[in-house]
């Protein structure tokens, strides 16, 4: 066969690769949207599951416009390792070849969406059920701009700040740049926006547990697509980071049941969930740099670390509504610290070895890469939220929020049963 042809031939085939794992992480957005509305009442089930979609929306118009050249093309002057430029602004590259030529940039930048999409989608989870809708809209666009873009262009762009380029993070699926900045994004908006009226004496149970399993399952396997396809070649490293995903999430998944078994007797089906998806997202940062056992023990850690975290969420009043904060912002951070602790260059000669292979200047290095997100996510947030505050009410009125904000915000009901006479 004419070399050409097999240059050809792999050429198509990572870029199939890419392209099915970024429709995964697609799906993931509208599992997110169905995990979230198990959690509410049923009359903000809808506004909730939007808030989701929207951001596909958003997000997906603003990545084609400038997203992903400011977050991903090579930047000029001293802010190049902070944010790219405007040269591929309208995706106009989409057709060029990426890298060593054996992708597009059309198939990455459709991967890239994807993460872009999900971020702020899970940010609405601490404010579900009180944010005005077109506060959550205004909010969705400043801070996918200014907070998301430089971060993903810091830890993934070329010459970025925390990446190989510059401090040198290890962050293989998105622990800095979607489960961190999620969850110090959800604490600071959960603040700011304020509690559900009662809370905390009238916090109603789960409306919906199947779709709360549901969510998760499809969460779980749309997992594969966010972990297994970054490494960006149908390889061994994919087939890595697979199997370090399910495993974590595995472990995570028994190890809340046996949280919950020593905590109240019996393991409950929203805590299976829960903690399945706190060991997926302590992975993600590690997912192409451990092996298999060092995913067992991240899942293991991750369920005890994020159960307790959760209930001191509880007891501090921060009405994160879906956790966010102790789910994703913790396991973030847990998977980003013990990558630096956990990570073999015989697993991936493209990453580091960790501190138990002999290297603590890397533990060093992922310590202050978190530290960098939770202030730049965290102010920018704040600052954010206060210029539109400015601007608009950032919470429906205590009528809308009594009566849901289904059939306010929408006009719609989930059920047709609330408010049919």
């Amino acid at each position: 066969m004419p070399l050409f042809a097999v240059d050809t031939a792999l050429h198509s085939a990572n870029n199939g690769f890419v392209l099915i794992s970024a429709a995964l992480v697609l799906m993931m957005t509208p599992a997110l949207a169905l995990f979230y509305a198990g959690f509410v009442r049923s009359r903000n089930v809808l506004n909730t599951m939007v808030m989701s979609f929207a951001a596909m929306g958003l997000v997906s118009v603003l990545w084609v416009l400038f997203g992903y050249s400011l977050a991903f093309s090579p930047g000029s002057g001293p802010l190049a390792p902070f944010i790219g430029g405007l040269q591929w602004a309208g995706l106009s590259n989409w057709s060029a070849p990426y890298g060593d030529g054996q992708l597009s940039h059309g198939a990455v930048a459709f991967f890239q969406l994807t993460f872009a999409i999900i971020t702020p989608a899970l940010i609405s989870g601490a404010v579900v059920e009180r944010m005005n809708f077109r506060a959550w809209l205004a909010f969705v666009i400043l801070w996918s701009t200014f907070v998301y873009l430089p971060l993903a262009h810091m830890v993934w762009g070329p010459g970025g700040f925390l990446g190989p380029e510059g401090l040198g993070a290890l962050d293989f699926a998105g622990g800095l740049v979607v489960e961190m900045a999620s969850g110090v994004g959800a604490a600071v908006t959960a603040a700011v926006v304020g509690r559900r009226r009662n809370y905390p004496e009238h916090n109603a149970p789960p409306h919906n547990v199947p779709f709360i399993l549901s969510g998760a399952g499809l969460l779980w396997f749309g997992w594969f697509g966010f972990n297994g396809g970054s490494g960006l070649v149908a390889g061994n490293l994919a087939s890595l980071a697979c199997l370090t995903t399910n495993t974590a999430g595995a472990a995570a998944a028994l190890g809340w049941m046996v949280m919950e078994t020593l905590q109240r007797g019996k393991p409950t089906a929203v805590g299976v969930a829960t903690g399945a998806v706190a060991g997926l997202v302590a992975i993600t940062p590690a997912a192409g740099f451990v092996s298999p056992l060092g995913a067992l023990v991240i899942g293991f850690v991750a369920a005890v670390l994020c159960n307790l975290a959760l209930q001191l969420k509880n007891r501090s009043h921060l009405d994160d509504s879906l956790d966010v904060l102790p789910v994703h912002g913790v396991a973030g951070l847990l998977g980003i610290l013990l990558t630096g602790l956990l990570a073999l260059k015989a697993v991936n000669p493209a990453g580091a070895d960790g501190l138990l292979a002999g290297n603590p200047a890397q533990f060093l290095i992922q310590l202050k890469a978190a530290g960098f997100t939770l202030l730049w996510v965290g102010v920018g947030t704040f600052v954010i939220l206060q210029v539109l505050r400015m601007l608009m009410p950032l919470r429906a009125s205590d009528a809308e929020e009594r009566q849901g904000l289904d059939i306010n915000a929408h006009g719609e009901e989930a059920y047709n049963s609330e408010f049919t006479l």
